[in-house]
């Protein structure tokens, strides 16, 4: 993936975009539509975020399997749709067709059901959700994007904010803006970054509380030569009572690399006390138990655990606290409420914790970050 990336960081700008995930690619879209000069600052080495597309080894690809978010609904979503089609992407819907397998416990056998139509229709994009990331990326000004650029404290100036990056090596360097956008998490922004003047007490406790998306749940893919389930009139989907996987998928590329995967129903602090060797091996295990013996001998794993990623997750983070709630009231308050503006998918009106969520949560940040500087003249 061609990466905008790694350029010096510019001594100011009219807006500092907090994360190069779904949400703050598309917020620089709409600022570079508007022609509004940006830069993204981004904790990680890559772009995406939570989105991220490898291939069997782990390596981001154009044609890979999902670790993070995978779905979208284009009956329920039409702000995704409508980004999906400006972009000329393709998609293709979920395999759901065949029979759903149900463990309820583990003195019975897996029991087997008739799959219910599904409704409404999950879909995946080709290449997986990365091709999102890719076609919001070529769209964008060279170099304006910087890599490995962790922000650690924000501070008011009478022109904008000053924002202090913590460099890999060791270090730290500040950047000026007068606005900026962030989109990451709310959580993982109030337990990383130190305001001053301090975040309203109220605001800090709400971004707190705040559940942050995929971060307290593993991913474990299984890959194969052929989707072998479908010819026994399986669907590949599962639900399970008894584990270590609660729900398995069908996650077979678009190009017929196949695949099972299952989010791991344990909680970070047991799955940290199993390990991932433990944890693949019973992942495999059940799978053959599900599937048949052909499915515990796959030609490569893969397992992603949100949870113990720091650029995603905190210690908050370790238990389920359910998804994320709508709510449209102000997510800054205080001093900072003309300057600073949220627009991570949790912060979404209307999709919160979803792709369609970040898409409408950008939308909303810039029309807001826009009508401020207009105001400021």
């Amino acid at each position: 993936m061609p990466l905008r990336e790694n350029s010096p960081a510019a001594p100011s700008a009219a807006v500092a975009i907090i994360g190069a995930g779904l949400s703050g690619l598309y917020a620089a879209r709409l600022l570079h539509a508007a022609g509004v000069q940006f830069q993204i600052l981004e904790a990680r080495d890559r772009v995406g975020g939570r989105i991220l597309s490898v291939d069997e080894a782990g390596r981001l690809s154009e044609d890979g399997f999902d670790l993070g978010p995978s779905w979208f609904w284009p009956k329920m979503q039409p702000a995704m749709r409508a980004l999906v089609e400006e972009f000329g992407l393709s998609s293709f819907d979920q395999f759901s067709e065949g029979d759903v397998v149900f463990e309820r416990f583990s003195r019975e056998g897996p029991l087997r059901y008739l799959g219910p139509k599904q409704e409404p229709q999950s879909t995946r994009l080709v290449g997986g959700t990365s091709a999102l990331v890719r076609a919001l990326l070529a769209g964008l000004p060279e170099n304006c994007i910087r890599c490995n650029a962790r922000i650690t404290r924000m501070a008011l100036a009478e022109d904008g904010v000053r924002l202090t990056i913590t460099l890999p090596g060791g270090g730290e360097e500040d950047v000026r803006a007068s606005h900026v956008i962030t989109a990451v998490p709310p959580r993982l922004l109030e337990a990383t970054v130190d305001f001053t003047p301090a975040l309203d007490p109220s605001t800090a406790r709400r971004w707190r509380d705040t559940p942050t998306w995929m971060a307290p749940h593993a991913k474990f893919f299984a890959l194969y030569e052929r989707p072998f389930w479908r010819d026994a009139g399986l669907s590949g989907t599962a639900q399970s009572m008894v584990g270590p996987l609660m729900e398995i998928h069908d996650a077979t590329t678009a190009s017929g690399q196949a695949a099972l995967f299952g989010f791991v129903g344990m909680g970070p602090d047991q799955r940290a006390v199993v390990g991932e060797t433990a944890l693949i091996r019973a992942g495999l295990e059940q799978f053959a138990r599900i599937f048949g013996p052909q499915a515990g001998q796959p030609r490569a794993t893969l397992y992603k655990d949100w949870a113990a990623d720091p650029l995603t997750a905190t210690p908050a983070d370790r238990s389920f606290t359910g998804h994320v709630s709508s709510a449209d009231t102000a997510w800054v308050t205080g001093a900072w409420r003309q300057r600073l503006t949220l627009a991570a998918s949790e912060t979404s009106t209307t999709e919160p914790g979803y792709l369609a969520g970040a898409v409408e949560a950008a939308r909303r940040a810039v029309a807001d970050t826009l009508e401020r500087m207009r105001s400021s003249g």
